[in-house]
């Protein structure tokens, strides 16, 4: 999906397609090709490129006099093919560098401390795109964010492309998370963007129960809920992994809310199997899904395994993501009545500290405000303002 971060007489304009780690990357190319129209590619699904295409097959039709730079991981793995469409002034081909990155641009800070992956999952290219794991120093990383905390931020999100192989010189993920909080005690709210279970130290499962200021909510790289079809994709995890994970840390603390990320229609997947992925989002209490239906991407192993018809992962997809819709309905229930502390955000909407969305139009954005949970539309809350 396309954000334009706008055109400033100091930045170039963006085009930003795919993860939270390529806003970041964003606002850096923004300021290194002023003048230009960037666009950041995403290479995640043959869509998200097909996507970026038609962006900048658009913007040299519309605007033939802009100069069009194409940044991002699709860039990179076919950086000829961009090359040669129209329009195209250069191709940002060169992998990042392993020190930590900031974007200021919204309500929230997001801070990359990681990127590329050691990984290789059958169905994916993004190691191809990103290049080795690499993580920033951690003093660089805490002062980006107290640059981030002193430009106004509230809330501060780490991310990278695997984000709990952090790893700079013996400092894990959550050695890093305490030091910032440590740090930073101004900072209000500390979040993590997406995660896998299987590679989450034992510090950074510690902070998460101690550091009220770490905010309750993980989105989880699950996948599938099927044990074989996690061994075909080339997973670490095995769904037991994945329900035990959950289980220990809801325990522990009792508000934490699990979002994850689902591969429907995977090559070789059963409605058997299907039914499995199904059940797991109980099993693990899930609330916030992102559910893909299977993209084959050429060259990866899971394009040349035995595929499953794409209007049956069209199908498949639908089913879960209703199945993660009746989640999010009983999660928005359950917060009836409560007094929650919401970030505001732009376009009159605000997030609590476990990601849940909530109506509050004629409200600046970045203030924190209490308000009571009246009511919901299955998306987000409908609140009532507290008086002082």
């Amino acid at each position: 999906m396309s954000a334009p971060l706008g055109a400033l007489a100091h930045r170039a304009e963006v085009v930003t397609f795919g993860c939270r780690l390529n806003m970041v990357d964003s606002e850096e190319l923004a300021r290194q090709h002023r003048g230009a129209v960037v666009v950041n590619t995403c290479a995640v699904t043959n869509e998200a490129t097909r996507q970026a295409r038609q962006a900048i097959r658009r913007l040299h039709r519309e605007r033939p006099e802009a100069r069009i730079v194409v940044a991002g991981c699709a860039a990179r793995i076919d950086p000829q093919s961009f090359a040669a469409m129209d329009g195209v002034a250069r191709v940002v081909a060169d992998q990042q560098p392993n020190r930590a990155r900031a974007a200021e641009e919204g309500t929230r800070g997001f801070l990359a401390v990681q990127n590329g992956c050691d990984h290789s999952c059958t169905f994916c290219v993004i190691p191809a795109g990103r290049g080795a794991s690499r993580s920033a120093p951690p003093r660089e990383a805490v002062a980006q964010a107290r640059a981030l905390v002193e430009s106004g931020k509230q809330e501060i999100v780490l991310t990278g492309v695997d984000l709990t192989s952090y790893d700079s010189g013996g400092v894990k993920l959550g050695a890093l998370v305490r030091l910032l909080l440590r740090e930073l005690p101004e900072l209000a709210r500390l979040r993590l963007s997406s995660l896998d279970c299987i590679e989450a130290d034992d510090d950074l499962v510690a902070a998460l129960m101690e550091e009220e200021r770490l905010c309750p909510h993980l989105h989880l790289s699950l996948q599938a809920g099927d044990n074989l079809i996690l061994k075909r994709m080339k997973r670490r995890h095995s769904r037991e992994d994945a329900i035990r994970f959950c289980e220990n840390l809801r325990r522990a603390r009792p508000d934490i809310v699990f979002g994850a990320d689902f591969i429907a229609g995977f090559p070789t997947e059963t409605e058997e199997m299907f039914a499995r992925t199904l059940a797991l989002v109980a099993e693990c209490g899930l609330t916030h899904l992102h559910v893909f239906p299977f993209s084959p991407r050429p060259g990866t192993p899971a394009a040349r395994m035995p595929q499953v018809a794409r209007e049956v992962a069209k199908e498949r997809a639908a089913r879960l993501r209703e199945t993660g819709d009746r989640a999010l309905a009983r999660h928005l229930d359950a917060q009836m009545g409560k007094t929650l502390r919401f970030l505001t955000e732009r376009g009159g909407m605000a997030r609590a500290a476990d990601f849940t969305l909530a109506h509050m139009p004629g409200i600046d954005a970045g203030r924190m405000i209490d308000a009571r949970a009246a009511g919901h539309n299955g998306r987000a809350l409908a609140i009532s303002l507290l008086t002082p």
